[in-house]
């Protein structure tokens, strides 16, 4: 993207961002961020199936063991639910990091598939990671300037150009080194789409009690099978996905001023107070009660900051 197209979508969505968090828009699918914070470690983040793109700023990600970083050179592609370690980098108040992304489903991936008819029988059916970096290049920054250039539309341009612009983005992705990484995740029957559906079924019922043998039988998959190509995609067990799944959930909740620990515990699935508290400790590094005495405190201070400035 050259610097001037680049320059053009900062300052629209400064303008559109809600001070330092994600901020969905009025473009479908569209959602954006921008912070003045640099990330001292790495926090877990859970992604959703969508392409990522830094306009100003840095990214460092830690996954399966190796450390990845991107920035406005560059695109994040995920193809399913993933829970990844980020770190903010190179973020200052004169000059912010900004940044957006895309969600997409498989099932819009697979219907591109099939208007450009690319021969899917004989592409590889090996699983692989669930997260692709590469350079971004000229035609899918043309695409995505476009897209994100319609938070300045009327809500009839918007719906009626947002769904083009976006096929138009898959179509250029899958035009790309990211063809055959999305292919996999995309093909029907193949043990990495399997793979997919079963992170799906997880999610949508993190709350219940995982059981391995009954998700092989639903999806036709061997449980060893299921667990070393979960593995592969996601980098965590079954266990350990829905594990980081109610952590965040319950991370969520707790910023509520409002909420009662044990109940936030129960609603995301965890039948004993004490073991969530524990849990939540070891992979936050506070306690559910300490946790919320943070974020009275953050907000406190941040509240000042602005009120100073």
């Amino acid at each position: 993207m050259n610097d001037k197209n680049r320059e053009e979508l900062i300052d629209i969505i400064l303008k559109k961002a809600i001070n330092t968090q994600i901020s969905t828009t009025n473009v479908p699918y569209l959602e954006i961020f921008t912070t003045t914070i640099n990330d001292q470690n790495f926090n877990y983040v859970v992604y959703e199936p969508s392409l990522c793109i830094i306009l100003q700023g840095k990214k460092e990600l830690a996954f399966a063991n190796e450390t990845y970083s991107y920035d406005k050179n560059n695109y994040l592609l995920l193809s399913t639910h993933l829970p990844i370690k980020v770190s903010i980098k190179d973020a200052r108040f004169e000059k912010p990091y900004v940044a957006f992304q895309i969600k997409f489903s498989i099932e819009e991936i697979y219907e591109v598939l099939k208007m450009i008819n690319i021969d899917m029988k004989n592409k590889k059916s090996t699983s692989q990671k669930g997260l692709f970096i590469d350079s971004l290049d000229e035609k899918l920054s043309d695409s995505l300037y476009r897209f994100v250039k319609l938070l300045e539309n009327s809500k009839q341009s918007i719906e009626f150009l947002s769904p083009m612009i976006k096929k138009e983005i898959l179509y250029n992705l899958l035009s790309s080194n990211a063809n055959e990484f999305l292919i996999q995740f995309a093909l029907d029957g193949t043990t990495t789409n399997q793979i997919v559906k079963v992170i799906n079924e997880i999610k949508t019922n993190f709350k219940d009690k995982l059981n391995i043998k009954e998700l092989s039988k639903k999806f036709n998959l061997g449980e060893t099978t299921l667990y070393n190509h979960f593995k592969t995609i996601t980098s965590l067990s079954p266990i350990q996905f829905q594990k980081q799944l109610r952590l965040e959930e319950a991370k969520r909740l707790l910023q509520n001023f409002n909420a009662e620990v044990s109940q936030v515990a129960f609603d995301v699935g965890y039948e004993s107070a004490s073991q969530f508290s524990r849990e939540f400790k070891r992979y936050f590094g506070k306690t559910p009660s300490c946790f919320i005495n943070w974020i009275v405190i953050f907000i406190f201070k941040l509240s000042l900051i602005y009120f100073w400035v």
